[in-house]
This record gives C-alpha cells, structure tokens and sequence, in this order.
C-alpha cells in the first residue's frame, strides 16, 4: 500500500475546464530554461513527470504572478501604493505629533499650579452710584459697571456675541475642533489673519488667569484651563463670567460698563443694533471703539448682523430694522455734571466705610432732576455770554435745610476738565462773606436799623472804599449790606473783632482757615464754594447746622448697611432773632440792592452777591425757603473777567436756575420774615428819633479819615506798610486789603438792645 501509495502520480491543480480552448501556457509564457529543456529530453520516468509537473505549476505560479503584478502596476497600483503610503506615513507622524504634544501639554502643565488649587479670580469691586430716586447716576471701580444676571441682560448681547467669536459654544468642551479648523483654512486661503479659532471659554480663561502675550506656553495654558472651566461650570455660567468681564475698549469692562459708556443706558435695555456693536467690538476693542471710530464700529456691527442671520437667530425684517438706526454716537469720555458729584462719592467713601472690597451701593441726596437743570442753566449762560464776558468757566451748589446736596456743578464740560470746581478749588468769596460779619454783630447786640456813618475810614495805614468811591453818609446796617458798603463792614469787623467773625463763620459751615484780620470783612480768605454755600444754609432752616453732605447710605451687593448718616438732629448754631434779623436784610439785598439780578416771581429770595479784586470772581449765593444755592463764575487761571460781577452773571444763573427747580412747587416765606419788629441799638451814642431820622437821608461825608472803631482796646500800630484794597461788587469796592491788617480782642460780650420803644421814652 506503501509503495503503491508512493507511485501514485501526483495530481496538481489544472486551470483547464476540459475544453481544447481553455487556459494554456505556451512557450511564449515560459520563464525558465531548465524547466525548457526538461520538457524537450525524450526519456521521462515518474519521477520526471512528478517534477516535470512541479515545475510546470511554479512556473505557472510564476507567470501568473508576473503578468498579475504588472496588472496591478499599471491599473492603478501607483497611485494606490502613494495614497497606502502616505496614509501610513500620516498614522506614524499623528502618533509621534501626538506624543509630542503630550510632551508638551505635560511639560507645561507641570509649570502651572495644581489645579486643586485653581480658583476664579474676583471681579474687581464695583461701586453703583445711585441718585435720591434711585436711578444709577454712575458705576465706578477698576469695570466701570456692575456684574448682571444672564437673564437680566438683553437676550441680544449673548445671541451676537456667539454668532461672531464662537457659534458651536454650547456644543464643545472648551476647544472647538471644527471652529479652530475652519479658522485655520480661513486665514491660509486669504492669506493673513482673519479668523481665531479660540472659543469664549478659552478666551475666558486668558483673561481670568493668563498674560495676553502670544506664546505657545500660554496656548497650552488657555486650553488647560478651559477643559477645567468647562469641567467645573455650566455653561451658562461661563457666558455670564465672559460677558461680564471682556473688555469693550474705553475704560469699560463687562455689558453693563460698555452699554453705559456707548449708549447711557443699562445692557437690560440694549437693542438688537447696540448689542451687534457690543459684540462686534471683541475684535479689537480699542480701535473699533465708537468713540474712536463710530464708522468702523458701525460696519462691524453689520457684519454680527449677518452672522446672526446665518445662525437663523434673527429675521431678514429685523437686520433691515436694525441697519436702519442711525449709528451710535459714543462720547468722547463720560460726560455730564452728575459725574463731578460721582467724584465726591468716591473721595468720601473710604472715610465711611474705610477700602472698598467688595461691590457697593451707595444711595445719595442728588437730585437728577435739578442736576440737569443747573448743567444747562450754566452751560447756556456761558455760551451766551462767556466769550464777551471773558469767562470760561463756572459752577454751581444747592443744598436742602440739612445739608443735603441736590445739585452740583464742578465745571462748564466734565469730558473737558474732571477738576471739581465747586468742592476743590478754594477762592475768595468777597462780599459774600458779608453776612457772617453782620451776623456776628447781631451777636453782640447790632440790629438791622443800626446807624453807622459811610464815611472814610482808616484802620492802620488801611482806607477801604466803597466800589463807586462815593459815600453816603448815615446809614442803617440793612441799607449798607442791600449795597455791600465795604467801609460798614469795617466798621463791623472792628467793633466785633474779627476773631469772633471767624470763630461764627466757622460755626455755621466754613470749614477753610481764614485769617482773623480786618480784611475777613471783604472775605479775602479763601473758601470752596461748596462751604460758602453751605454755611449760608442755616439762615435759611432757622439756624442750625447745615453739614454738606451727600451720601446717605452705603450697602452691599446683597442689602448689607455699612453706613448711615446721621445729620437728622443737626446742632443749632444761631439764635432765631438774629436768623430772623439777617434774612430781612438779606432779602433786601435781593428786592432792591445788589441782587436785583436774583428776584424770583413769586417766590421770597434772599441772598449775597460777591466779587473778587480785578473781577478775578463772581459769585452769588443765596436762598428761598427750599434751597440753598451757591453759583461762581471765573477762570481757572485766575484771570480777569470783562466787569463781571457777583450780581451780574452768577445771579443771573442763580435766578434761572432756581426759577425751574421752584416749579410746581407753592411758595412760601423765608424764616423770620413774617411779623418781626425792627429793633434799634445804642453803641455807645445815646441817639435821639431825629439824629435817626435825620441819618437816614444821608449826609455828605467829611474830607477827614476818622479812625474806625476798635472792640474793647485800642489797634496796635502796625509797622507793615499796607495799602487801599476792597471787594468789588455792583455797589462795592475796587482793591482787596493785605491779609494783615488789623487786630483786636475777642470776647466781646453781647450789649443790651435799644428799641424804638426805649428811644420814644427815653429809656
């Protein structure tokens, strides 16, 4: 069986079916000359026919693969050997690429903090400013604008904002593949840098944590922390973070700022145009900034617009509407006078509540209403009558009975000049400082009737006169304040000393040094306007102390008191006789002396007038029985106006002003001028009824200087060459005297009042 199993021929595969034109190799075919002459040889064993077949069926195999292998060569084998090999060679590159770039990633996450210990930083503090009836008068802090709710801002601001910088943001986890390569193919087929492939998170996360150089450590960075964003919060979380933090160029930081900055008006209210502005301005914020270039802003705008419509969150009706607005006009810088008493609030604010560290509120007494209407009063006056006048700028102060400010002007433009004009610039008030000498000699026993002679007058080596340089004789003290009679108002100082004068000024507001000279009666200290203002507010309440204030109240974010004042229960610091005694000479002053200028329909006004040497200052201030108002008119570099005087401009200004903030209001009269008798004094001169009577005609004055009076001893000569000088006012002076003039005792005890009654009788 074995060898009969052994001699069996073999029976290879055939390619043939049977059939006499089936598939045969021909000599043509063959590749082998052994295997040639084989077959030619005559003597063939079974052996030979065995390896005769064998080798017939590799050369078979042979040439099949031969003539297969050129087949596949030129049917399309070479282009299939590139793509096979350049498919491999791409597998290889992508695992080394990938190897690499976790080399990197690790390398430089290993430079970062734990990210146990990552955490988001806090927003920068905001303060919200808000006026007496709760409208925002102003954010301040590092922002410039509060943080709002997702769903407290206009649903427009987060539509454009990811229609533009990252469509697919709810859907990726922090990098956006698709976006980066679209961006990449973008930039390679123009040519330059048109597109960036980094999504709001990743954005997010450089501003919250990393510097804005360009590097590929900080690439790797930024996706780090936007896989630990995306990981740690919402999403919506992360658009809230983003829109309240980015930047939108001029100073504004977060929606809030920006919509403030371009629009006025809270990111709640923004419109479909406003937010496509917003949003197309991430792009570069600084040189797209409408305050910059409201063209390029516009135009960017349009094309949010358009990407908005691609991502079908808007209409074809609501783009046309949209790019039929006029475009946003920005201003140059914040604008408007609320913005000087913003200013105040943050100077005060850390005495109150000591660092800010954390977003606040802070409620105040500014009212909006009469803010705008006194902006426009002196804005208007100026354009008016600045140039001709040679005055650039003014400002304007009105408190309440308490102290309270309502409204305050620091300067003709804040976008202009930001320097506070009204609380920071200290000048002298001239005759306006008048009353507190007066009312100092009520003090001591003087009344509203109390003669004294317009005269000249020396006091030293000093002879103040009268603005027109005319004198007239005996007057009463009413008439000589209702004409600010400088050599009166020596005499005063004189007789009360003017320690007291200063020592009273002080008491009622003035909070400025003043010099207890002869010269305090023509107010040549220097005060703040906002002082002078204040200090005139308790003639006005009945005599008590006005404190200026502005702030009421400072909270939380979340309702928390941190402060409150407390100028409910103000001290008195007047005696309502003598309150009673200057309001009636001060409404003199209005009805029919130097403030003319300053008369209100229907209203009782009091008030002074006041002018500085060389008309260098003007100022009015004065009162009904509602407001205290204090207006100033100059220049900043103390130059001359054109005859410019307190009764002139600033109660021009005073009158407008003070006529629109009484509207709708019903009148009522000035404490203490309703049923008060005039009382007279004796100075020590018994005076019959007719050395009264005749005085009041006025008498011409003598060619001599008479020494002024001196309170309880004798002026010490003064070895201090001093010359003329005086306040000038529509009835006053023309020079102001040295700050050293003069000098007496203080203390001077209140003398007994002489009445008409006494007079009459003798008494």
């Amino acid at each position: 069986m074995a060898g009969t199993s052994r001699s069996r021929p073999r029976i290879d595969p055939s390619f043939s079916s049977g059939d006499d034109d089936g598939f045969r190799v021909d000599a043509s075919d063959r590749v082998s000359g052994r295997a040639t002459a084989s077959k030619a040889s005559g003597s063939k064993s079974s052996g030979a026919k065995s390896a005769k077949s064998k080798s017939g069926g590799k050369t078979a195999r042979r040439s099949l693969k031969g003539r297969g292998g050129r087949r596949s060569s030129s049917g399309g084998g070479g282009l299939f050997g590139f793509v096979r090999a350049f498919v491999y060679w791409c597998i290889v590159a992508g695992i080394w690429g990938a190897m690499g770039i976790g080399g990197l990633v690790l390398y430089y996450g290993s430079r970062m903090p734990n990210a146990t210990s990552w955490t988001i930083p806090e927003r920068p503090p905001n303060v919200k400013i808000l006026a007496v009836n709760g409208d925002t008068l102003a954010n301040r802090g590092a922002t410039g604008g509060e943080a709002i709710a997702l769903e407290d801002m206009s649903p427009f601001i987060p539509q454009a904002v990811m229609a533009i910088e990252d469509r697919r943001f709810y859907s990726h986890f922090g990098v956006d593949p698709l976006g980066l390569a679209r961006a990449v193919i973008t930039n390679v087929t123009t040519g330059r840098m048109v597109q960036g492939g980094s999504t709001l998170t990743q954005q997010l996360a450089k501003n919250l944590f990393l510097s804005p150089e360009r590097t590929l450590e900080r690439k790797v960075q930024e996706v780090l922390l936007a896989f630990w964003l995306e990981q740690k919060y919402s999403k919506d979380q992360i658009l809230a973070m983003y829109l309240n933090r980015v930047f939108f160029g001029s100073n504004a930081y977060g929606v809030e700022a920006a919509s403030q900055r371009y629009f006025n008006k809270s990111a709640r209210d923004v419109n479909l145009g406003e937010a496509a502005l917003l949003a197309g301005l991430l792009k570069a914020p600084s040189r797209l900034s409408p305050a910059r270039d409201p063209k390029a802003a516009e135009e960017r705008a349009q094309v949010v617009l358009g990407a908005m419509r691609e991502e079908g969150l808007i209409t074809d009706d609501e783009v046309k509407t949209a790019m039929s607005q006029p475009p946003t006009k920005a201003k140059s810088f914040w604008s408007g006078a609320q913005y000087y008493a913003a200013d105040l609030v943050m100077d005060q604010l850390p005495s109150l509540v000591g660092a800010v560290k954390q977003d606040l509120v802070v409620e105040t007494t500014l009212d909006l209403d009469l803010e705008a209407k006194a902006e426009k009063t002196l804005s208007d006056m100026l354009k008016e009558s600045g140039a001709k006048s040679r005055a650039s700028q003014a400002a304007l102060v009105s408190v309440d009975a308490t102290g309270a400010i309502r409204a305050l002007v620091g300067g003709r433009d804040y976008a202009e000049s930001q320097f506070d004009r009204a609380v920071k610039a200290k000048r002298q008030p001239g005759s306006a400082f008048k009353p507190f000498v007066y009312a100092a000699a009520m003090e001591i026993g003087r009344t509203p009737m109390s003669i004294r002679n317009d005269a000249p007058v020396r006091i030293g080596k000093w002879t103040p006169e009268n603005y027109d340089q005319k004198y007239r004789g005996e007057v009463s003290l009413a008439d000589a304040l209702a004409n600010s009679l400088n050599t009166i108002a020596a005499q005063l100082v004189m007789e009360v000393g003017p320690p007291q004068v200063a020592k009273l000024a002080h008491r009622l507001g003035i909070e400025s040094e003043l010099q207890a000279n002869a010269s305090i009666a023509l107010g040549t200290s220097e005060v703040s306007l906002l002082e002078l203002t204040s200090a005139y507010a308790p003639f006005m309440n009945g005599g008590f102390k006005a404190t200026p204030h502005i702030v009421k109240r400072v909270t939380t974010a979340d309702g928390k008191v941190l402060y409150e004042n407390t100028y409910d229960n103000p001290p008195r610091v007047l005696d309502p006789e003598i309150v009673s005694e200057m309001n009636q000479m001060m409404v003199g002053v209005v009805e029919r002396g130097t403030g003319k200028n300053a008369r209100l329909k229907g209203w009782q006004a009091a008030g002074k007038s006041g002018t500085t040497q060389s008309f260098r200052d003007a100022l009015f201030v004065g009162f009904t029985s509602n407001l205290t108002t204090g207006v100033w008119f100059g220049n900043d570099d103390g130059t001359s106006m054109k005859k410019v005087t307190g009764g002139g401009l600033p109660a021009k200004a005073w009158h407008t002003y003070m006529t629109e903030a009484h509207e709708g209001l019903t009148p009522s009269p000035i404490f203490g001028t309703k049923g008060i008798q005039p009382s007279f004094d004796d100075p020590g001169i018994q005076r019959t009824i007719g050395d009264v009577i005749s005085g009041a005609f006025g008498e011409k004055p003598a060619d001599v200087y008479p020494d002024a009076p001196v309170a309880d001893a004798e002026m010490p000569p003064s070895d201090v060459p001093l010359s003329q000088g005086g306040s000038a006012d529509a009835a006053e002076g023309g020079l102001v005297p040295p700050a050293d003039v003069g000098q007496t005792t203080s203390g001077t005890p209140r003398t007994r009042r002489t009445t008409l009654f006494d007079i009459l009788t003798g008494g």
